[in-house]
């Protein structure tokens, strides 16, 4: 398991100012990833201010619990392979015969979350494309989940003062109006919670 924080600032686009971006990223070949998210029927996790998702590429995936702090998130990462990704995502189920999962449970067991009750709640998929610049790592996603459709562009900092301000210039100087920008997970639930109300 690999451990970083994760510092952000992102931002809502229209489609014209995705399509304007695009140009900047034209060297960047997209890539398809798709986010699942897991939680309890009732969101325990998300009451306890965590999200897990296993995220599926072309040819492996990954397990993240994201846990906030003063400033970020720390992010846990395991690596799965396809099929054992695909295993919990079609049994809908946390597999703990997976040793390198068993720090991601210890946390969630130190927190008082019983991960026999976590499930999958459904899906977003991503199309990004994301490069290194001189003011950090930044990624341009288009994302479906349900029947919604939404554009954003995320910049990853070190340093979250510095970050701000660079992600501020760089908006004003591509002429993108920042729009605040929940994360996809609470993007995803509020879809969700609208779609089970109806």
């Amino acid at each position: 398991m690999t451990t970083n924080l994760e510092i952000e600032y992102k931002t809502l686009l229209s489609l014209d100012e995705y399509d304007r971006l695009k140009k900047y990223f034209s060297h960047v070949t997209p890539i398809r990833q798709t986010n699942h998210y897991m939680d309890s029927p009732d969101l325990i996790m998300r009451s306890n201010r965590l999200a897990l998702r296993i995220r599926t590429f072309d040819n492996d995936a990954e397990m993240t619990l994201k846990v906030p702090q003063a400033i970020g998130n720390i992010e846990h990462n395991a690596a799965l392979t396809l099929e054992e990704a695909h295993g919990m995502l079609e049994s809908k189920k946390i597999n703990d015969n997976l040793p390198q999962i068993s720090d991601i449970l210890s946390i969630l067991k130190e927190r008082g979350i019983d991960y026999r009750k976590i499930t999958v709640l459904g899906s977003l998929t991503t199309i990004r494309q994301e490069m290194e610049t001189d003011i950090g790592l930044m990624a341009l996603d288009k994302n479906t989940y349900f029947d919604a459709c939404d554009y954003e562009l995320e910049l990853e900092v070190q340093d979250s003062v510095k970050g701000k301000k660079d992600f501020k210039k760089f908006l004003i100087d591509k002429n993108v109006e920042f729009r605040y920008a929940k994360s996809k997970v609470v993007r995803f639930l509020k879809m969700l919670d609208n779609k089970t109300k109806n």
